[in-house]
């Protein structure tokens, strides 16, 4: 049988953003901008072309600015069309049509990074699949990230993790894949995750990071508020739950992945999509050589 199609997902975006204080002291880090496009619009974007039609965000007591992104500002739209500024106004316009947008205040405790599920589950169906992603996570890629996961999903019927591999120094501070078996060239068996063991004790560089096609029954688990690291609700724990009686899947997204929790990730972010954009690559570039080769 065909499994269903997700077409929810949830963002997770309540957290505070302290590693980018002052700025996130007003400004939501999920609003941090890629040049011109702030990281979530890139992300639920990429859920869109997946087959998304209602995000869900869970968010925390300063995070109006996001709502706001994805509103629609008529006002702001009539003055751009007045100035002959279409394209901006349409643009404006597209992203509020993007999908169904439901925002949720994240609440209860204990926190952690499974306490979005359990806020936004009474909007989900008992047999419904949904992706679940972190809102400062995402990839630049050919074909969608979320749309690679539905990939194996649609092969398996079975929970989806993605994967990237890293460096041995990255293990310290990322949940990390214990592969058991080969699904095909991109998809593998998980046997757990185990979180930030560093490099002597993780079971291999494949890192999970922060995007999930998950499926209702490991919400059951999630359920049960096991207390995790740091006194949280740790995802990785219900997936090593559920891993013990099922079967689930992690897939190595093909793309460049990008981490905008990270300051130094960050950066290279924006590098990355800036030498690619259409109108800025060629003079950034040469932007880059100039200024490197003035610190040789």
């Amino acid at each position: 049988m065909t499994p269903i199609k997700p077409t929810k997902a949830i963002i997770a975006a309540a957290g505070f953003g302290t590693r980018f204080l002052p700025q996130t002291k007003a400004m939501p880090k999920e609003m941090l901008p890629i040049v011109d496009k702030p990281v979530i619009q890139i992300i639920v974007e990429q859920l869109v072309a997946a087959g998304v039609t209602d995000v869900i965000i869970v968010t925390g007591s300063t995070k109006r600015a996001i709502e706001d992104h994805f509103d629609r500002s008529e006002e702001l739209e009539n003055e751009l069309r007045l100035k002959g500024k279409d394209a901006f106004a349409e643009q404006l316009k597209e992203i509020a049509e993007l999908a169904n947008f439901v925002y949720l205040r994240q609440k209860g405790t204990p926190k952690g990074n499974s306490r979005p599920l359990l806020n936004a589950k009474h909007l989900l169906k008992d047999n419904e699949p949904f992706f679940y992603v972190f809102a400062d996570d995402f990839f630049r890629c050919d074909v969608p990230y979320p749309k690679q996961l539905l990939e194996a999903y649609e092969q398996t019927g079975r929970p989806v993790i993605s994967a990237v591999k890293v460096t041995p120094n990255d293990s310290k501070r990322l949940g990390m894949i214990d592969i058991d078996g080969q699904l095909d060239e991109r998809t593998f068996k998980v046997k757990g995750v185990v979180e930030k063991p560093g490099p002597e004790a993780t079971p291999s560089l494949f890192a999970s990071v922060g995007s999930f096609l998950l499926t209702p029954d490991l919400l059951k688990i999630i359920e049960k508020e096991k207390v995790g690291a740091g006194n949280e609700l740790v995802l990785a724990d219900a997936i090593n739950e559920y891993a013990q009686n099922n079967d689930i899947y992690c897939r190595f997204i093909e793309g460049v992945w990008h981490d905008a929790g990270d300051k130094a990730r960050y950066l290279q972010a924006i590098v990355d999509h800036a030498l690619i954009d259409n109108e800025l690559g060629t003079d950034f570039r040469e932007y880059l050589r100039r200024r490197l080769s003035e610190d040789e």
